[in-house]
């Protein structure tokens, strides 16, 4: 996460004006707009080793793909692989690597997935991956199926921590995505609104499993900033960079970033309100691991 901006400011909540020169720091805007999810995983073998594997969901005319990569500690990619889910793929199956010590196995089947508007899968799959026999990394909600593949001989309880999610959203004026701030949380549905063509004054409006939790007004002179909210007990810090979808190209992208704070010592103590929303559980779920959620939207607009 070195690339995304610290959690808070001096100010605990700051926005931004057209005036400023030290524009809120986000991810580069991507050039060449593509149906994609990336997902970040830090996962955690008994041994104690460590490893980041990053999943690539992508979508085009013949399908849905999906690229798996293993880094150890060390950032040294341990494998690469790439499944396609098209007609004319094999949409399930089992792929064994061995690589130095470490024998990986990955487990897929997406031959009954249900996919939404996202290339990543909603339900009825699974996808799997073992190092040396130990479950690091299951998806998806066909558990049973899964362990019987795996003939119940591997560790069914994996020691992951779903990290950071990258995804390219495309709408006129509504852009929706889903994100899970912490391990065993809520799925959170969020909707980011805006109407910059139809409106003279147009103003940006995040909201939580419906629920607004944001409003900016004047966006074109507020067109980067950032905001704190609270997510399940979580403060979360809301970026975004909408200058594109004003004097960019005609289909341009907006940024935004959405990144839980561990510490919010400084939060507190700077008086600034903040929009708190929990979910229906309403409890808190902050991580003692030491590792953060971070969520990046590109929202590309279609005229």
């Amino acid at each position: 996460m070195r690339d995304f901006p610290s959690c808070f400011g001096e100010n605990g909540v700051q926005i931004a004006d057209a005036s400023s020169s030290s524009g809120t720091l986000l991810p580069a805007a991507n050039t060449n707009p593509q149906n994609l999810v990336i997902c970040v995983y830090h996962c955690k073998l008994h041994t104690s080793s460590c490893y980041i594997i990053t999943t690539t969901w992508t979508k085009n005319l013949m399908g849905q793909n999906l690229s798996i990569e293993i880094n150890d500690p060390s950032n040294e990619s341990l494998s690469k692989l790439e499944i396609k889910t098209n007609l004319f793929s094999k949409r399930r199956g089992i792929k064994n690597q061995q690589m130095g010590s470490n024998q990986i196995t990955i487990f897929w089947d997406l031959s009954s997935a249900k996919f939404g508007s996202s290339p990543e899968p909603i339900e009825q799959f699974y996808f799997a991956i073992t190092i040396n026999q130990q479950l690091i990394l299951q998806l998806g909600d066909m558990t049973k199926e899964l362990l019987k593949k795996m003939n119940n001989s591997t560790n069914s309880s994996p020691n992951s921590i779903f990290v950071s999610k990258t995804e390219h959203v495309f709408g006129k004026k509504l852009y929706a995505t889903t994100a899970q701030f912490c391990g065993k949380g809520q799925i959170h549905d969020i909707l980011i609104e805006c109407d910059t063509i139809g409106s003279d004054d147009p103003v940006l409006l995040i909201r939580i499993d419906g629920k607004l939790v944001m409003q900016v007004k004047r966006l074109q002179w507020k067109f980067r900033g950032n905001y704190t909210i609270l997510i399940d007990g979580l403060p979360v810090e809301v970026y975004w960079d909408v200058y594109s979808w004003f004097f960019g190209k005609l289909m341009g992208n907006a940024v935004f970033l959405f990144q839980t704070c561990l510490s919010a010592e400084r939060l507190w103590g700077s008086g600034q309100p903040v929009m708190s929303w929990s979910g229906p559980s309403g409890k808190d779920c902050g991580r003692s691991n030491g590792l953060g959620f971070s969520l990046v939207v590109f929202a590309w607009r279609n005229e």
